[in-house]
């Protein structure tokens, strides 16, 4: 059910897979990019600095298609928790995607995926917070990105363990 504000974005999705084939889809760096869309230069630890650049997903050509004007689009994340099967975070400059433009002395916002057991599955929880601290004149714009990006992220993994694990 999706949630928001001016400063946070929630959404959440049921995904019919164990909880530690969700975990490997989530912290798998080779894995996560290919379904989010990215290419991580390095692995996923706790304090790693991590540079990304943008591939376009593997599991849907439309979304692919849109992330195309993005192609090559170099920026960082900061990992922040990694809970085993529970809990995945990082942080980044959301809408980051000016080559020329320098977002290092930009706040950052929080991603957070949960996982929780559920009757029929895993419930991913996807949670973006701290909007509030982007300048403002990038604010809106990139939490109406990210709103409806992370609503089409969470069919994308869905789409990826059902290919894959099918």
């Amino acid at each position: 059910m999706p949630t928001s504000t001016t400063d946070r974005i929630e959404k959440s999705i049921v995904l019919r897979a164990t909880r530690a084939r969700v975990w490997r889809a989530l912290t798998d760096p080779t894995e996560f990019g290919e379904w989010f869309g990215m290419r991580f230069e390095a692995p996923f630890t706790p304090g790693a600095r991590v540079p990304v650049v943008v591939v376009g997903t593997t599991v849907d050509a439309a979304v692919a298609a849109a992330q195309r004007q993005y192609a090559g689009v170099r920026y960082e994340i900061a990992i922040e928790r990694i809970e085993p099967q529970s809990l995945f975070s990082f942080r980044w400059h959301p809408g980051a995607t000016d080559p020329t433009v320098d977002y290092s002395s930009e706040p950052t916002t929080l991603v957070q995926f949960t996982l929780d057991d559920v009757a029929d599955g895993v419930r991913l929880t996807v949670t973006e917070s701290g909007f509030d601290g982007i300048p403002a004149a990038r604010r809106a714009g990139a939490f109406a990105e990210n709103e409806q990006g992370w609503g089409l992220v969470i069919t994308l993994i869905m789409k990826h363990l059902a290919a894959h694990d099918a």
